[in-house]
């Protein structure tokens, strides 16, 4: 995970050394290998944000706050989202598609 600086030396935004496209395909990635574990009934419909490098994870009902706590542990992490059991985190006029048993 780069940083952004500005010129007088503070940190301003994050960005990742990765690139999407390799961010995406690693968190997919983490994210089939965990779903024997996560995609439980309590589960089903909530997020899930995973650190694509280490596979550490927290799931909950707010992406910003399960972000914050990932990144609480992982202050580098570079993160992919899910939500569990659906085929899309959100969607605008469309319908999400549940995609686990």
């Amino acid at each position: 995970m780069g940083r952004l600086v500005s010129e007088k030396g503070s940190a301003f935004m994050s960005y990742s050394v990765s690139g999407g496209e390799e961010v995406a395909r690693r968190g997919k990635e983490r994210y089939m290998n965990l779903r024997t574990q996560v995609e439980v009934v309590d589960n089903i419909g909530k997020l899930i944000a995973i650190d694509v490098e280490t596979s550490d994870y927290e799931i909950g009902d707010d992406l910003l706050a399960i972000s914050l706590q990932l990144k609480s542990r992982h202050p580098n992490a570079e993160m992919w989202a899910e939500r569990i059991g659906f085929n899309a985190v959100y969607t605008v006029g469309g319908t999400l598609t549940r995609i686990a048993p």
